[in-house]
């Protein structure tokens, strides 16, 4: 039987799965396959401590150049994180004539027109579904079975540990603070979360997804992100009331010529499909002009789906070696040659619908005081829930809203905030609920 011949740099947690998957399912794969994926050689910076799976020592190596260099090797798997030196290694990989495959959304989203443009011009492939959604196939999706399709919108839960935390945060009515610790806890979160809890890693895998579903550049900066950690108690409260469930949901639409882009913290009806998306999976809802209606859900983080995703490329581009072909795919869909820069929408001009939680004196006239303000900025209200006092006398009040401009709420949030008998800062999730205008 045929060998392909597999390097593998990173033997971190998701280098372990990829050689748990290879060694449990070898025999499924090569069936499927009709040759064998031997994997010849890892490098590791360090290859002395255990992973919990066997391998022979003669395998490992702290030299990435017995892989780069090895002309044996057709497929180097890059699994080490980061930009540096995982861009020099990919980078040099391509040179060589070699495929690459990746689970690096972080070095894709900022450096992927570099890497996407070097594959092409070496005439190798790239394989990256890992990136994005774990085990959940949304590359392959976008890539393939909607290749015929304009994409419309995209709307999608992109990070499993900010899902799981808000999904806690909702059933069980616990705080924010909590629901994260009891997470660094599992090994769900980091001890560095920040990546998570503010959207930085949902805003990779969106500026990657972007790049794939409109065949051009965007600039990870240019994209407007607020992470979870703002979300409290009263406002899971306050959303179930209403009917919504809060989710950190990335979104795309396309407007003419340009593209609204955005990430952040969302407010959806308990009969979304999202909305029903708990723990810490992932979920893709495409809309397309031929397709219709596409959602995909599934784990989008972890050992063994990750090093799924990760075996599904090498697979597929075995099928190309196997025929003696290359560059079957683009990576990005579209010919690299002819991708231009995203027009996003300026985030000032999107309209949607608000939730806004003001903390007020107890005093008559304060809620006409703030309903004139939003009045004068052209914000209708939908829906005003007025409780009790809270400590230090404050009263909670919130408002929904039918569509209005940010550029329009940001000034009448910088008003309502100079307001005497506003305490503190308002906080304001955006609502996406079609039932509204």
């Amino acid at each position: 039987m045929k060998r392909i011949f597999v390097g593998l740099i990173g033997f971190g947690t998701i280098g372990t799965g990829v050689v748990k998957l290879l060694q449990a399912n070898s025999s499924l794969i090569s069936e499927r396959l009709g040759a064998e994926i031997y994997l010849k050689k890892i490098a590791d910076v360090d290859i002395s401590k255990s992973r919990g799976v066997a391998v022979e020592e003669t395998l490992l190596t702290t030299n990435v150049d017995e892989i780069l260099n090895d002309p044996e090797i057709s497929i180097v798997i890059e699994l080490i994180g980061g930009y540096e030196p995982a861009r020099t290694f990919i980078l040099e990989a391509i040179r060589k004539g070699k495929h690459v495959v990746t689970a690096n959304k972080a070095l894709l989203a900022v450096h992927g027109d570099e890497i996407f443009k070097s594959a092409v011009d070496k005439g190798t492939d790239i394989g990256f579904e890992a990136s994005v959604g774990g085990t959940t196939p949304i590359i392959k999706t976008i890539r393939e079975s909607l290749v015929a399709n304009n994409i419309r919108s995209m709307s999608a839960i992109l990070n499993g540990t900010s899902n799981l935390i808000l999904s806690k945060m909702t059933d069980e009515g616990k705080a924010f603070g909590a629901v994260l610790r009891e997470a660094q806890s599992l090994g769900f979160a980091e001890a560095d979360p920040t990546y998570d809890v503010e959207g930085i890693d949902a805003a990779h895998k969106l500026t990657i997804l972007l790049s794939l579903a409109y065949g051009k550049k965007v600039s990870l900066a240019d994209l407007y992100r607020e992470g979870i950690s703002q979300i409290s108690e009263q406002d899971i409260k306050f959303a179930k009331e209403l009917g919504y469930r809060i989710k950190l949901l990335a979104i795309a639409i396309m407007r003419d010529k340009k593209i609204e882009a955005r990430l952040h913290p969302t407010m959806i009806p308990f009969d979304h499909l999202l909305a029903n998306v708990n723990g810490n999976f992932n979920a893709f809802h495409v809309v397309c002009d031929a397709a219709d209606s596409v959602f995909l859900y599934g784990q989008g983080s972890g050992m063994m789906p990750t090093a799924s995703a990760v075996l599904s490329d090498v697979v597929d581009i075995s099928r190309d070696i196997m025929k003696g072909i290359s560059g079957r795919l683009l990576p990005r869909v579209h010919d690299e040659g002819v991708i231009e820069d995203i027009q996003l929408m300026p985030f000032d001009e999107i309209r949607t619908n608000y939730y806004f939680r003001f903390s007020a004196v107890d005093r008559p006239g304060v809620l006409s005081r703030i309903s004139g303000i939003l009045g004068d900025h052209d914000i209708s209200i939908t829906a005003v829930i007025q409780k009790g006092s809270e400590k230090g006398g404050a009263v909670p009040i919130v408002m929904t809203t039918y569509k209005a401009r940010e550029c329009d709420v940001r000034r009448a949030m910088e008003s309502i905030n100079r307001l005497d008998v506003v305490m503190g800062r308002t906080m304001v999730i955006r609502i996406e609920d079609d039932n509204l205008q």
